[in-house]
């Protein structure tokens, strides 16, 4: 190189010395450049210190592990600068587990909604050990990529890790610090309920039970990843069983929602500042929670064995005392027999002839007041009942005295009776013989006739009425009319119960196979499992309505058996005298008690808002069928076929659907629903007030208008039926009262509030039934009047356990929680399991007073027994 090239070189070089360097940017290292410190590090130490992209900080801890002894430890951190785009990382590396997290931490909540934390608390998973002492080492590693972030560390040991068995222990946790503990069932416990409690609805909490395994899901968008899993408020409780858990321990975690809004609370406005991105992370400060968990021992297996016992015991001493009844009273039907035949048998002192019975013979009183269907009022069905008997108009028999058995004796000549209606003449109808021996008569053709549809309007439209001149149709053509009940009903029942069943085993499956114990709304703190059904003691306890009504179906199958046998003997009680017997209804009655125990236990095996019509359907079939029987008993002409009756309840199932689904806080469907009520109460008051009598034409209009001004307007007159005028009155007032209820309050619980007008009105309906009874000089035997009592006593008590509230599918599942109590009957049955119990003891008795209410009139004619 010449000189002059050597002296260019020599002043470029020192020119670029003399220049300043351009910035440069700290670069991360490579791996085998990076800055490493470690340090061995101590428990119950708070370590300040501060990493950069260049820098990983190490902290070794060890730790002894005892075999016997568990011991929790706890990882906190808090990051001081706030540099959200570059979080720093902390992983914990340990024998069996690595746990790693960032701070800011980062949960999303709905509609991904970002919320951050600075401060993080963590529990390592502990891994079991098989020495008797072993110590174990693990390491805290602190990185970022940024340029310079303080931060705090703290590692300590957790005090009361293990739980013990009957001891309450307290605690905070927030979405960031969530804590969980171990606990170890006993030698002697084979199940454990794990209950939870707060003084603070809010925040929304999460509890979980989780095997020892690592690791351990403690955050709020992974806690649901394992195990079983409810929401919180207040209360909590899981009933954990040890055949579910291998090595026989679990762990609690507690882990706080980054939300409310699972628990029923409202959602935070969000983002809570104008210049905030949607995307940007918000601080929620402190959401902390303070909580006590304790564990205690379930039930024992005996427990299961006694309460089952005890259900059978109740309910089959119920066939027993049924039994006992029976046997009673058939022994006292016999002795009364042979001291009626004795009686008549054995000659006067003073004539030396039989003796006639005293027409007060046990007791039995007059019925003089039932003179409203007699000859005297213009009734035709007296000499057809008549004529039934003999089989020819030729000879009538009058009834001499008011003796129990009515003693016959040969009157002059039937008259055919006439009443002068237009040209019409009800002679061969009042002396024509029933049609009991044609096999040939269908209802529709008897009722089709012009003249016997004449007929009609003469009979139903008398002012007062007898049970005979709405019993003329043949009994045969009825029977089956009603038998169509029993079978409509029990086609309804498989159909209905067969999906049900299905469904709700689905559901059990996937509370199991999940651990999501939010899908069912049981009462945890009594919810005792056995197998795969989590609340067996809620299914349980529905036995009573089957083996009840089971019970009333034998009943009635006895009472037909000895019905059809007295007309085998052409018995005059039987064939004139009586409440006509169709046995159809109440066949219907039985099997929808037992569907509804089977149903019943259905919905509680998984309660949830979507299945809440299986517990409900035939509790309205129950009620239409009461009221049904009830109108039957004197009306058995004009009664509903079972047709219109179960497509009515249809109607009535389909809208508490509607309204469970829509109705809350609809007002469409409230003045839609309100307006029915009210329309329908209407067109049912009318048809029973004129029986039938009466059509929906394009003239209604006209005709109540014609009415209102004839009876109103020219002339004010009293209604033609006082007594039917009083009760449609009184209903029209009650359901008027409701459908106002309903508009105005509008009730959450749309099922219960309809539940409530059909009970309304049968209540209202039976008692007008007892009042006209008496007012009619009717007596009560003694076993419907101990019915009557017993049962109203049971119903109070029912409705009592009833009103306890234990659970809602209306509010969320933690909010429902907070309704849970303990168990009341022998540690396994609830509140809601009594009422079951009393129920179905309560709807029995009740159709016990149904079926033996009118007992007293099984000597008395039906044209001696008023309508009403």
């Amino acid at each position: 190189m010449s000189g002059a090239g050597a002296a260019v070189l020599a002043w470029a070089l020192l020119a670029g010395a003399l220049l300043p360097p351009p910035p440069v940017r700290p670069q991360p290292l490579p791996h085998g450049d990076r800055e490493v410190h470690e340090k061995e590090a101590q428990f119950n130490t708070t370590y300040s210190d501060w990493v950069h992209a260049n820098l990983l900080n190490i902290y070794a801890f060890n730790h002894s592990v005892r075999r016997n002894r568990t011991e929790g430890v706890r990882v906190s951190v808090n990051v001081l600068s706030d540099q959200k785009d570059q979080p720093v990382l902390f992983v914990v590396r340990q024998k069996e587990a690595v746990v790693s997290f960032q701070v800011p931490l980062i949960l999303r909540g709905l509609y991904q909604r970002k919320y951050a934390y600075q401060e993080v608390s963590r529990t390592l998973c502990q891994p079991q050990t098989k020495a008797e002492v072993e110590t174990q080492h693990f390491y805290v590693d602190v990185s970022t990529l940024s340029l310079n972030t303080s931060y705090q560390l703290r590692v300590t040991r957790v005090e009361n890790f293990v739980l013990r068995t009957n001891e309450r222990f307290s605690f905070n946790a927030t979405a960031a610090q969530p804590q969980y503990f171990k606990y170890e069932f006993p030698e002697e416990v084979d199940s454990v309920i794990v209950k939870v409690t707060s003084a603070m609805a809010f925040p929304c909490s999460v509890i979980s039970i989780q095997d020892i395994l690592c690791p351990v899901y403690d955050l709020d968008n992974n806690v649901a990843f394992i195990g079983m899993y409810q929401t919180m408020t207040k209360k909590a409780a899981i009933t954990v069983q040890k055949k579910d858990f291998p090595s026989h321990s679990f762990y609690v975690v507690v882990v706080v929602k980054t939300e409310d809004e699972a628990c029923g609370g409202a959602l935070p406005y969000y983002p809570l500042s104008k210049n905030a991105s949607p995307d940007e992370p918000v601080d929620q400060h402190n959401r902390q929670k303070t909580l006590e968990v304790m564990v205690s021992p379930a039930i024992t297996s005996e427990a299961y064995v006694r309460s089952v016992l005890f259900c059978l015991g109740i309910f089959l001493s119920f066939y027993i005392l049924t039994l006992l009844i029976a046997c009673w009273e058939s022994c006292r039907r016999q002795h009364k027999r042979k001291g009626l035949l004795a009686a008549m048998d054995s000659p006067s002192l003073d004539t030396g002839h039989s003796r006639s019975i005293p027409d007060s013979f046990l007791n039995h009183g007059p019925y003089d007041s039932y003179g409203y269907g007699s000859f005297g009022n213009g009734s035709s069905s007296s000499t057809e009942g008549i004529t039934d008997s003999l089989g020819s108009a030729e000879v009538s028999y009058s009834y001499v005295g008011q003796e129990q058995f009515k003693r016959r004796t040969p009157s002059a000549p039937t008259r055919p009776l006439s009443i002068p209606m237009g040209e019409r003449s009800l002679e061969n109808v009042a002396s024509r013989p029933r049609l009991d021996s044609l096999s040939s008569v269908e209802e529709d053709d008897y009722d089709t006739l012009a003249d016997i549809d004449y007929d009609k309007n003469v009979i139903r439209t008398k002012q007062y009425l007898c049970v005979a001149d709405l019993a003329r149709k043949d009994k045969r053509v009825l029977r089956k009319k009603y038998q169509i009940y029993f079978w409509n009903i029990a086609t309804i029942a498989v159909f209905y119960a067969l999906p049900v069943i299905q469904l709700v085993i689905t559901y059990q499956t996937v509370v199991n196979v999940t651990g999501n114990q939010d899908i069912c709304y049981y009462n945890f703190l009594c919810a005792h499992p056995l197998g795969n059904l989590s609340a067996f003691n809620n299914i349980l306890s529905n036995l009573g309505y089957v083996l009840l009504g089971l019970l009333f179906l034998l009943i009635i199958l006895q009472r037909e058996i000895n019905y059809n046998r007295a007309l085998l003997r052409n018995d005059a009680h039987a064939l004139e005298c009586g409440i006509p017997k169709h046995f159809g209804l109440f066949y219907a009655m039985g099997t929808a008690l037992m569907m509804e125990g089977l149903l019943s236990a259905c919905y509680h095996v998984c309660p949830n808002y979507t299945n809440f019509q299986f517990d409900t359907s035939f509790m309205y079939m129950i009620a239409g069928l009461c009221m049904l029987k009830l109108y039957q008993k004197r009306h058995p002409d004009i009664n509903a076929s079972a047709y219109s009756a179960y497509a009515c309840l249809a109607l009535v199932i389909f809208f508490s659907v509607v309204g469970v689904v829509f109705g809350k806080g609809n007002t469409a469907f409230w003045i839609i629903f309100s307006v029915i009520h009210i329309v329908a109460t209407l067109l049912l008051s009318t048809q029973l007030y004129y029986m039938g009598r009466w059509k929906l034409d394009s003239g209604i209009l006209r005709r109540i208008l014609h009415v209102l001004y004839t009876d109103c307007v020219r002339q004010c007159s009293g209604p033609m039926y006082v007594d039917r005028m009083v009760l449609l009155v009184m209903g029209n007032i009650i359901n008027w009262s409701l459908a106002a209820y309903g508009l105005i309050v509008r009730p959450n619980d749309f099922a219960s509030y309809l539940l409530a007008i059909g009970i309304c009105n049968l209540l209202l309906y039976f008692a007008f039934y007892i009042i006209m009874k008496l007012r009619s000089g009717e007596r009560i035997k003694l076993i419907p009047l101990l019915c009557i009592i017993s049962t109203s006593v049971v119903w109070g008590f029912a409705l009592f356990f009833f009103f306890q509230g234990l659970s809602t599918w209306q509010k969320t599942p933690a909010e429902s929680r907070e309704h849970n109590r303990d168990c009341i009957l022998l540690d396994f049955f609830d509140d809601h399991d009594i009422w079951h119990f009393l129920s179905s003891i309560a709807m029995f008795g009740s159709f016990l007073v149904l079926l033996t209410l009118d007992d007293d009139l099984d000597c008395v004619q039906r044209d001696k027994i008023y309508v009403f």
